[in-house]
């Protein structure tokens, strides 16, 4: 308290005595113990009041029992359900979650997780299709990034996406604690581990496969290996394996024969008494077309945005990309289906006007070298000026865009774009799919926006250095997957020039498994606005015509939804129509019988055991938790801390000194009154 503060008191107690004395003791005879009681309670009253008009600060401390966190994270795939564990890992999870004595040490939590993460875990299902170990453990490392955290791993091992659990220790403080699920004992085993394959062939070319067998076991054995397109054998081959001999890859290339959808089926014969025979088959799907998308890449200059452009155009084999000079001859733009035009110049001159000729869409991408007052001559769409300075470009997604989905390509963190482009000046309508932030503000001028001609399309990116932004993809996701599908998405825009149509269907014809199975619509109104109004129904039936339903598609942002993961593996036709406008489209897709959960026979504990070992945890088995319990009990760094916060608060803040002093003017009035006195 600072000394300014404790003089005033002084003060106020001096002041206050003076007014006892001046009210009780001035000019009156009056004398006696009710005098004196009378005396003191107005002192306080009147000390109170000047006390809260000097108002001093008041330090006041607190004490908190902080304690770790002890967080139970279930694996509740369908892995658990087939070792037939199920009602051991619940048994397992109410112990640890109810343990008195974990409590009093942890803050205990529960979660469970199959693809992602969930909090609720007490409608343990184990049906999850798919098991992302690393992906649950990196989330609780960002839930308790700031606290002592502990994980009680109850799994099998077995993942079958995301990035490997291995190696989180690498990058984390937490100590993670694996309970093994599940058989250990490793059987004798033949699987069909991989197949590699392209998604599309085309017609009367070679398709290649790869396939990858393996086995696990001491003996010697020989078993047949087929291969099959849509039940009929294309390929046959004896296959030897050993305990040192166990793996072997299979190449081969098929012949694509006929349009359509094919199912692959790859078969490994069984041993006698296998375990498990269902990762003795697998089955994949490539889809035989006639027809290629040609997309050339015209540049004079030499720039990374070049390679990345290729790269995720070619993600979709349905494209290829090839990369010529302005100056190269109009014989190598025949075959052209869009014309991508990087950082054009006066040597532009001719594939503007070969494009401009034969009805060819392009997208324009500007960038540091390029010549304005060309631009200006050889399209409609802009009009541009000279002389701008260098910037850098954030993007901003336009939400409401409407041509094609654009609602699942994150910008997070998106470093920005070089680029000089003046204030645009339309000359046309154009949309707009990202719009542009300089220094923290949003301007008017679009950074990636379409224009529809009457005979072609035009796009135009107004900054170098995209191959940025796929690497940032990398960085966020993993993998370049959300930004080569946003470009595959544009470009396929771009190289269509079908008339405009109010109801596009975006479809796979292949499903890998029922939870992969979604079917979105778009519906666009008279004036080719998004329609959110719409009433869309999905009529489903499948080959053999035993399953028939009505599935209404649900509204989600920009399109329209229909979740077909509860539909069995099989062949389906269906027939989607709108309500109002008289339009439906049909389609045939099929969803393939593949279970991953399926492929594995025992619990991977060697692994878990490496991932204890990295976070400085240690590996247990269902029937030894009590040792794990133990063990977390004793550990010193997991013991909670008392800790204290000392806050400054104002006198005025307590409520009980304004009271305390009302209740002393009360009494005061009270004795007076009674004994009669004013």
């Amino acid at each position: 308290m600072q000394i300014t503060t404790v003089v005033w008191i002084l003060v106020a107690v001096v002041f206050s005595l003076l007014i006892v004395l001046f009210q009780n003791y001035y000019k009156t005879k009056r004398r006696g113990k009710l005098i004196v009681f009378l005396s003191f309670l107005r002192f306080l009253g009147v000390f109170g009041v000047l006390l809260l008009l000097i108002n001093p600060k008041v330090t006041k401390t607190t004490y908190d029992l902080e304690k770790s966190n002890l967080v139970v994270l279930t694996d509740n795939s369908a892995s658990i359900k087939n070792s037939k564990s199920i009602s051991s890992v619940k048994k397992i999870v109410e112990n640890f979650t109810a343990d008195k004595e974990l409590k009093d040490r942890f803050r205990v939590t529960s979660y469970s997780f199959g693809s992602e993460l969930n909090s609720v875990t007490d409608s343990l299902s184990f049906n999850d299709k798919n098991t992302n170990i690393g992906a649950a453990l990196q989330s609780i490392k960002e839930v308790y990034r700031n606290n002592n955290t502990t994980v009680i791993l109850l799994s099998d091992g077995n993942q079958t996406l995301g990035q490997d659990y291995e190696f989180f220790g690498t990058s984390s403080k937490i100590a993670v604690y694996p309970v093994v699920i599940g058989d250990t004992t490793s059987y004798e085993d033949l699987k069909i581990t991989q197949v590699n394959k392209n998604n599309y062939a085309f017609l009367k070319n070679k398709y290649p496969l790869e396939v990858y067998v393996s086995y696990t076991g001491d003996k010697t054995v020989t078993k047949v290996f087929t291969i099959s397109e849509n039940g009929k054998n294309v390929y046959r081959e004896n296959l030897t394996f050993s305990k040192n001999d166990n793996t072997k890859v299979v190449t081969t290339n098929v012949d694509a024969k006929t349009i359509g959808v094919k199912k692959i089926t790859t078969t490994i014969g069984s041993i006698p008494n296998e375990k498990n025979i269902v990762n003795n088959t697998k089955t994949v799907a490539i889809e035989v077309i006639d027809e290629k998308t040609n997309i050339a890449i015209i540049s004079a200059v030499e720039h990374p945005d070049l390679g990345a452009l290729k790269k995720a155009i070619e993600s979709n084999e349905q494209r290829s990309v090839t990369i010529l000079k302005p100056t190269t001859t109009s014989n190598d733009w025949k075959n052209i289906d869009l014309f991508i035009l990087y950082q054009p110049t006066e040597a532009f001159k001719s594939v503007f006007s070969y494009a401009t000729n034969s009805n060819r869409n392009s997208l324009i991408i500007s960038g540091l070298q390029t010549d304005w007052n060309f631009l200006n001559k050889v399209q409609n769409t802009y009009v541009f000026e000279n002389g701008y300075p260098v910037q850098e470009v954030i993007p901003v997604l336009n939400a409401s865009f409407s041509k094609f989905d654009v609602s699942e390509f994150s910008i997070n963190d998106f470093p920005p774009l070089r680029s000089n482009v003046s204030p645009l000046f339309p000359k046309s309508l154009n949309q707009t799919i990202l719009k542009t932030k300089i220094r923290g503000v949003s301007i008017e001028t679009p950074l990636l926006s379409i224009n529809e001609g009457e005979n072609n399309k035009q796009a135009f990116l107004f900054g170098e250095d995209i191959w940025k932004w796929r690497m940032q993809t990398y960085r966020n996701e993993k993998d370049f997957k959300t930004f080569d599908d946003f470009i595959g998405k544009l470009v396929l825009y771009l190289s269509s020039n079908t008339p405009k149509n109010r109801f596009i269907l975006d479809y796979k014809q292949i499903y890998l498994g029922s939870n992969e199975a979604v079917i979105r619509a778009s519906i666009f109104d008279e004036a080719f606005e998004f329609d959110t109004n719409a009433t869309v129904s999905l009529k489903i039936q499948n080959k053999e015509k035993t399953i028939n339903k009505i599935v209404p598609m649900l509204l989600n942002q920009l399109n329209y939804v229909a979740d077909l993961s509860d539909l069995p593996s099989g062949d389906y036709n269906f027939t989607a129509t709108v309500t109002g406008i008289n339009s439906s489209k049909s389609g045939t897709f099929s969803i393939l019988d593949y279970d991953l959960e399926q492929q594995f026979s025992s619990s991977n504990y060697k692994k878990l055991n490496r991932l204890a070992k990295s976070t400085n945890g240690a590996l247990f088995y269902a029937n030894n938790t009590g040792s794990l319990k133990q063990q977390l009990l004793s550990k010193q760094e997991y013991k909670p801390v008392q800790k204290s916060k000392e806050n400054i608060v104002p006198l005025v803040e307590f409520k009980f000194l304004l009271s305390f002093i009302l209740l002393v003017f009360a009494v005061e009035w009270f004795v007076r009154k009674y004994n009669g006195l004013t």
